[in-house]
């Protein structure tokens, strides 16, 4: 049986009619049944006005803990993971957990975090995703490689670990994104040793750029370079946590977190230095103090948009659809600390937020993707995180 709640929006504030609450704790909303849970839609009445397009909010549920990420497969199914360890495939109005996966240490900002279906899913069934997992010498950000059949991961491989481990709870990043020669980006946070970020022979605060075996790509940067990390793609980065490559042109934009301001949008150029924690617009937590030398150097990369006050980026999408025309080519990104979606305009080499949408309404926006029929899912990171459709 289907509940729907109604959510109106009107001065900026959500209103919910509460007499359908009655029917929505009537609801089973715990528990994984093993034909799987049934989905439960709670549609907006009314439209949310943007400047470029009106849309309509759906909330999707059941409610999710800390969900961290997104990814759709061929035919519309839909991947969500949560931080602590869970994965959901959700098929045909119902939601399913996933079994096989590997052991996930939930560990200060760590757990299960990226997903990421292989560009030729519809004949290998190929799953690829970053975690955090427990090692001798302490944690580290990992990927692995699995088999979909229907609800369980088979064949799991772990493809890369970076390197070094380390017992800090700070910064794993991890977003990942295939490029249209099958390569796999992965992004990784410094682990709270920012100066690691400037030393290439270690992967802390890298973009990283491996073949589905784990190997370097010939055409790195750093390959066959002593003693360096022949994965890295570049580096100079503080905790990556947005990803995306642009649809035909093959350009990678990722966002980065700052400390006390600071917080990137860069495009990727391969092999450079994005200036963490030399080159920084952040500043110390405790004292407000300046980092580095400066907010522009030579021979480091210019952001093409910075936050400050922080904004907490997490979740970046580049739109391509047709059901919301004036915005495609425009970025989204979910803002943590924010509570909102940024759009961001690109133009003449620049990045320019024009809007903030939902600021302040559902929550800590953790990802934020766009189906095939062009409509835009995200996800808030909440005890009890919740699912959302933008269409109209």
């Amino acid at each position: 049986m289907w509940y729907t709640i109604n959510v109106t929006y009107y001065k900026g504030r959500v209103k919910i009619i509460a007499l359908l609450l009655l029917g929505l704790l009537a609801f089973p909303l715990v528990g994984q049944p093993s034909s799987g849970q049934r989905i439960l839609s709670q549609r907006t009445l009314s439209t949310v006005t943007s400047q470029l397009h009106s849309f309509n909010v759906d909330r999707i549920g059941p409610t999710l803990t800390h969900p961290w990420s997104i990814a759709f497969l061929p035919g519309g199914d839909m991947l969500i993971s949560e931080r602590g360890g869970t994965l959901y495939r959700y098929h045909n109005q119902e939601r399913h957990q996933v079994t096989g996966l590997p052991a996930i240490r939930a560990f200060g900002q760590g757990g299960l975090l990226d997903f990421e279906p292989h560009p030729n899913f519809a004949r290998n069934n190929l799953i690829l995703f970053s975690f955090t997992e427990k090692r001798s010498e302490g944690y580290g950000t990992s990927v692995a490689r699995a088999k979909l059949v229907g609800n369980a991961l088979e064949e799991l491989r772990i493809i890369f670990r970076a390197q070094p481990s380390s017992f800090s709870k700070l910064h794993f990043g991890s977003r990942i994104s295939f490029l249209a020669d099958g390569t796999l980006l992965v992004s990784l946070g410094d682990r709270g040793t920012r100066h690691e970020a400037q030393n290439l022979t270690n992967h802390n605060g890298t973009l990283v750029r491996i073949n589905i075996n784990g190997s370097a790509p010939i055409n790195n940067p750093f390959v066959n370079r002593s003693a360096l990390r022949s994965e890295i793609y570049s580096y100079g980065h503080r905790n990556i946590q947005g990803l995306a490559v642009e649809p035909g042109s093959e350009n990678i934009y990722l966002h980065e977190h700052g400390p006390r301001g600071g917080d990137e949008i860069n495009l990727v150029v391969k092999g450079r230095n994005y200036g963490w924690p030399r080159v920084t617009y952040g500043k110390e937590y405790a004292t407000n103090a300046k980092i580095g030398i400066g907010n522009s150097a030579p021979g480091y990369i210019d952001p093409l948009l910075q936050w400050t006050p922080s904004i907490a980026p997490s979740g970046l999408m580049i739109y391509s659809g047709r059901r919301f025309p004036r915005w495609r080519g425009h970025l989204f990104v979910g803002a943590l600390a924010g509570r909102y979606i940024a759009r961001v305009e690109l133009s003449q080499g620049r990045a320019l937020e024009r809007e903030r949408l939902l600021e302040k309404e559902l929550g800590r926006i953790r990802d934020i993707k766009e189906d095939q029929d062009g409509n835009i899912w995200f996800i808030t990171d909440e005890r009890r995180g919740s699912l959302y459709k933008i269409s109209f």
